[in-house]
């Protein structure tokens, strides 16, 4: 028998973590429930989620430092939720590192659509044979970036990269030298399933740069007023 994916869910509204709990249940994921910062990183720990659902407006431990914690030590991903719709907001939550934003009230096909999208992009690491993704590997002086097994190594150092980040370094990096509009790339990365502002595309580019050092013959180039392009110099 296939294990269930676990899904914290840590919102200190028992009635809307309830609710969330009852949609994903129903689509054969295992929940746990907690109401608070402290209990969520205590929860990450002991039951070790495939995915966080978290609040942001949680007291003692708000949701910002749960997940700036959380990136300290792991990827998993993390979608959090807000009734905050404030660009300011959302953006400092990826910044954080969290993969998805999604703001109250929200409907709940959308939730689990977007759990399955996030779960999707971060397992083939774990599930895929290498027969299927041979290839899935592009190679530069100094850098290797593997979709295969979702891996980054920097001069010999692995590069800890949440899925989202590695997907669209991994996407430059297969295309030397061409440009991509920021829309190309949320299209390409995020998919139809998001839905989201360019500036999206911008947080995730900054993340990857303060992880990757530029090389001498490659960098990680922004074209103004266009987008991004993975330059290869001559």
């Amino acid at each position: 028998m296939v294990a269930k994916q676990k899904i914290l869910i840590v919102d200190d509204d028992e009635n809307i973590a309830e609710l969330i709990s009852l949609y994903l249940v129903k689509e054969c994921f295992d929940t746990m429930i907690v109401h608070d910062g402290e209990n969520a990183l205590l929860a990450f720990d002991s039951y070790q989620p495939n995915l966080i659902l978290l609040d942001l407006m949680l007291p003692g431990i708000d949701g910002y430092q749960v997940c700036r914690e959380i990136r300290g030590r792991s990827s998993v991903p993390v979608i959090m939720l807000s009734a905050k719709g404030e660009v300011f907001d959302k953006v400092l939550g990826l910044e954080l590192g969290a993969d998805d934003y999604m703001i109250k009230p929200f409907d709940s096909k959308e939730l689990v659509a977007r759990v399955k999208a996030v779960l999707r992009r971060y397992q083939p690491a774990k599930a895929e044979p290498s027969t299927e993704n041979k290839g899935k590997c592009v190679d530069y002086p100094g850098i290797s970036i593997n979709l295969t097994n979702y891996s980054v190594m920097a001069d010999g150092v692995n590069i800890d990269m949440p899925p989202k980040e590695l997907e669209l370094l991994y996407f430059l990096a297969s295309s030397p030298n061409q440009v991509f509009t920021r829309e190309q790339l949320l299209d390409q990365i995020w998919g139809y399933e998001y839905i989201g502002d360019t500036r999206t595309v911008d947080v995730h580019i900054k993340r990857i740069r303060e992880k990757i050092k530029e090389h001498p013959s490659w960098s990680l180039s922004t074209v103004w007023g266009i987008g991004y392009k993975f330059e290869v110099k001559k």
